[in-house]
């Protein structure tokens, strides 16, 4: 594909460089914040063969490309003479309702290492079947090696989401990002690990008492505090001298939001990230069967409105305050109810073109990717999206029934079944989750197999009456 003249055009369709906040890209699409969405020419994208779909949600304008999307990205980067690093505009803050912000802010905070997220998630799925089937031992050099691979990004989290926050909120992501390193520093796990002794004393800041928490893996006390920071910061360029300010500013953001991270934010958001994984476990422990059918079922609706980020920092949440999330199974079957539905347009479509790209979506929606399937093939046909979110709900459900869980974080694919072994070994959670989810891929590719493509009826029907008159 020819990305410099892809990029050319989408440029000129979302109505030149010039109408361009800021753009970003996930698995699948480019996300752009313009300054004037009626500007952008959306029916003209839609119409390119290189674009699968255009989305306008949660105050972005969306292009979905594929799994081709970052060079997409960089295509257009250099032709809008855009920095791939740059900082959010001035003027790209999140609009419109307060449900529109929070995704948007989610997705441009997890969105830059999405990559490294399920590749670590996948890392350890596979080193939990090595485990499980004798293959290496945990106290093997080569099981550590490759575990510290797959759990550095989980465990300095604070780090990693230090920068992309700062980065989301305007900030310096140098100052946000060693916040994040503190709240992880040696010292401040050994202090939590004292505490947690018989007898430990109160220490305390100042005179004030610090309650310690292991903030290793968390989520939401980061964010916050880098909210803090990048506001304080911006007071700090505002108030300083120019000659002073560039040293000042990031001594005011460290001296001051780090003790009130440890003294008020983190207590504050780790509370609330306990409030939120005991919520939904209260919610799921109602009727576990309920909550995948529902998951099963909406799933990919919340994907096609680009929703589907909202609860992206639960499951992250879940693992970190729980050990283990049973969010992200249930998600898998509304998954490979798409690729079931695309396999069987793939079987039967007399099309080459479409053919070709259920084919492909097939292949793509089995490793987690599931727009170009949603977009080009099941979607614009109706009724195989439709048994694609049936089929999920059945299997969904079964999910839901069997208490299946992850033990570690990577967006829903086949990778997710060997990051459902518990670490006691397989058990019936295991088996339930692999029932599930291939009761969904069946039962979708039998549903559209035998009721989901109208046109073929009305297509023998039409061959038989033209063959005899081609006979004669």
């Amino acid at each position: 594909m020819d990305y410099q003249a892809l990029a050319q055009d989408i440029l000129a369709r979302v109505g030149g460089k010039e109408n361009i906040s800021s753009v970003i890209h996930c698995a699948t699409r480019l996300r752009f914040r313009l300054k004037d969405n009626g500007k952008a020419d959306a029916q003209g994208l839609k119409a390119h063969p290189g674009v699968i779909m255009v989305v306008e949600s949660g105050g972005q304008f969306q292009v979905v490309i594929g799994n081709h999307v970052h060079d997409v990205w960089l295509a257009v980067c250099r032709e809008a003479d855009i920095a791939e690093d740059a900082a959010p505009a001035a003027d790209d803050a999140p609009r419109g309702s307060l449900l529109a912000r929070l995704i948007d802010i989610v997705s441009g905070i997890f969105t830059p290492f999405i990559g490294v997220l399920a590749a670590s998630g996948i890392l350890k799925g596979f080193l939990a079947i090595a485990v499980v089937c004798g293959w290496l031992n945990t106290s093997n050099a080569t099981y550590k090696i490759w575990f510290a691979a797959s759990d550095a990004l989980f465990f300095f989290f604070p780090l990693v989401l230090g920068y992309t926050a700062g980065k989301k909120f305007g900030g310096n992501p140098f100052i946000t990002m060693t916040i994040g390193g503190a709240l992880t520093h040696p010292t401040m796990i050994a202090a939590f690990q004292a505490s947690q002794q018989a007898g430990a004393l109160t220490e305390t800041f100042l005179g004030m008492p610090v309650i310690w928490f292991n903030y290793s893996a968390s989520v939401i006390p980061i964010i916050f505090a880098a909210w803090v920071s990048c506001w304080l910061e911006k007071q700090g360029n505002r108030l300083l001298p120019a000659a002073v300010k560039n040293f000042f500013t990031p001594l005011l953001c460290l001296g001051v939001t780090v003790p009130l991270t440890f003294l008020i934010i983190g207590p504050i958001a780790t509370w609330l990230s306990q409030m939120l994984a005991n919520g939904y476990q209260f919610i799921y422990a109602f009727a576990p069967w309920l909550a995948g059918a529902a998951a099963g079922a909406l799933w990919q609706v919340c994907v096609i409105f680009g929703l589907h980020w909202g609860l992206v920092p639960l499951m992250v949440n879940n693992l970190a305050v729980l050990g283990q999330d049973s969010l992200l199974p249930m998600l898998l079957p509304a998954i490979m109810g798409q690729v079931g539905a695309a396999l069987a347009i793939f079987l039967c479509s007399r099309d080459a073109r479409q053919k070709t790209l259920a084919g492909s979506s097939v292949t793509a929606g089995i490793f987690g990717i599931t727009e170009p399937a949603v977009y080009g093939v099941n979607l614009p046909l109706r009724r195989p999206f439709i048994f694609g979110c049936v089929a999920g709900a059945v299997g969904g459900a079964i999910v839901g029934f069997s208490h299946s869980h992850v033990y570690s974080f990577g967006f829903a694919s086949v990778f997710t079944l060997a990051q459902m072994i518990p670490p006691g070994g397989v058990d019936a959670t295991l088996w339930g989750g692999v029932l599930g989810t291939l009761t969904a891929l069946v039962l979708a590719c039998g549903l559209t197999l035998v009721a989901g493509l109208p046109g073929r009826t009305d297509e023998a029907a039409s061959a038989s009456e033209d063959a005899p008159q081609n006979a004669a």
